[in-house]
């Protein structure tokens, strides 16, 4: 059964789920000198952007509606990205909450100068929280997982948010713990 059908509030009626493929998007951008920084490359930066927008786009069509960034979760620029490449940002829904859900995002980079396949040259996950036109969080779909990989990506992002709420508790009572000693005031 699903969160959604398992939630709190009897009285809301279960969101019928929707495929990964159904929202799962590609973005394309060619690399510009206006991309680089220092060294040459594309910056960082420029790769996150990419990222945050094929994520956000993705959220949104999974959720019917707004949907922000909440948190940004492993970023790994695996090899550098330079001007003229084709870079093509792939992102799918992997995990749904009530109203979050983890957005699997990779990157990569079609060499202008090489005939070679594209390389993956990064990845993220992302968290995304629906919301309506108040700012106030929504429900979202269940993800219905299609494949034996999509359903690996969804039990591996249920363990990067198990991971994130037991390191977000484990700040929170050191803070307190802290407080309560008159430290860090």
């Amino acid at each position: 059964m699903t969160e959604q059908a398992t939630g709190a509030d009897p009285d809301t009626p279960e969101i019928p789920g929707k495929p990964t493929s159904a929202s799962r998007t590609t973005l394309s951008h060619i690399m510009t000198h206006a991309d680089t920084n220092l060294l040459g490359t594309v910056h960082g930066g420029v790769i996150m952007k990419l990222v945050d927008d094929a994520a956000g786009a993705v959220a949104g069509r999974h959720s019917g509606g707004p949907a922000v960034t909440a948190s940004m979760d492993e970023m790994a620029f695996l090899e550098p990205v330079r001007v003229g490449d084709l870079v093509h940002v792939k992102a799918q829904v992997n995990w749904t909450g009530r109203t979050s859900m983890e957005v699997g995002v990779r990157v990569l980079a079609e060499r202008w100068n090489e005939s070679a396949p594209a390389t993956q040259v990064g990845s993220a996950y992302l968290v995304f929280a629906a919301v309506d036109a108040d700012g106030t969080p929504r429900p979202v779909p269940p993800v219905l997982p299609e494949t034996e990989r999509d359903e690996r990506r969804r039990q591996e992002a249920q363990i990067r948010r198990t991971h994130r709420l037991a390191r977000r508790r484990a700040i929170t009572e050191l803070r307190e713990k802290r407080a309560a000693e008159g430290l860090d005031v």
